[in-house]
């Protein structure tokens, strides 16, 4: 009885600093915001319940088209991020030696060494009028007067794809890791080529980790706020911005709250889908991952 005792106090100690943070960071502020959304103004500092505020969204175009384009760029995004991931996690779990592996990790994580701000900031040095890109491109005599490559979707998009990419990259190595290479050298000895051994025996295999990839670089693309604000301007509004200023600029907290569940439970449906679609659970991509 004494050990099992101390076995269950062990247990609790280890898991009570999650349980904490899980039940006052995620938890509890959720079900604050959840009660905010449900209120509705009716006089200065009079508030009654009801589902004003998710209405106003399903009644105003520009936001359910927001939360919509926010959606498809996202997907289109992850899509990116996996045909550029895959090979470069490809390489580095099956191709690459312990060494060179280490190294091409370390240029992944290099970009994460400094803030979303920083990067941004990079890629508007790179792409403004004036910038690196503009320059070179004069210079070499391929345009004559400089290009503003910014405040498009073209330039967010690639500044998503460079901030997510190594969340694509670090479950597929995870999961590629584990492969054995004589399914692979099987494959070619029945007579496969190329296409038909990542086709029929690699991408299956592989599979739990696109899909918990995909759905970590779909949230945090969708969820992302400094990246499109910086390099899309005024010409590529995200659900989030739609988020900030009803929060900030209106002051309408009870809207905000709203606007960011509906973005949560969009978000969390169109997981769901990929799920269905791919055959795959939680349990057998996120979890295992």
């Amino acid at each position: 009885m004494m050990q099992k005792d101390i076995k269950r106090l062990s247990l609790f100690l280890l898991f009570a600093p999650f349980a904490l943070w899980i039940a006052l960071l995620i938890i509890l502020p959720h079900l604050g915001m959840f009660y905010i959304s449900v209120r509705e103004k009716v006089a200065p500092r009079v508030y009654e319940f009801g589902l004003e505020n998710y209405i106003n969204f399903f009644t105003e175009p520009i936001y359910w088209n927001t939360l919509i384009r926010t959606g498809s760029m996202s997907l289109l995004v992850t899509v990116l991020a996996l045909l550029l991931g895959f090979p470069i996690a490809y390489y580095i779990a099956k191709i690459a030696g312990n060494r060179t592996r280490g190294a091409l990790f370390l240029m992944c994580l290099i970009p994460l060494w400094v803030s979303d701000l920083i990067r941004a900031f990079g890629w508007i040095l790179l792409l403004r009028e004036t910038g690196v890109v503009s320059s070179s491109l004069q210079w070499a005599g391929l345009i004559n007067t400089p290009i503003e490559f910014l405040y498009n979707d073209a330039a967010v998009i690639m500044g998503l794809v460079y901030t997510v990419i190594l969340f694509m990259i670090v479950p597929l190595v995870s999961t590629l890791d584990g492969m054995d290479n004589s399914m692979i050298e099987a494959g070619y000895n029945l007579g496969g080529n190329g296409p038909t051994v990542l086709r029929r025996i690699i991408i299956p295999y592989a599979m739990p980790g696109i899909v918990a990839g995909c759905i970590v670089v779909f949230m945090l693309t969708a969820g992302s706020y400094l990246t499109p604000i910086l390099l899309g301007g005024k010409n590529s509004s995200w659900f989030t911005e739609q988020i900030y200023d009803q929060f900030i600029t209106r002051y309408n907290w009870e809207s905000g709250a709203a606007f960011g569940f509906l973005l949560l439970a969009f978000t969390s449906l169109v997981v769901w889908a990929g799920l269905k679609l791919s055959g795959q659970t939680l349990n057998s991509t996120v979890a295992k991952s």
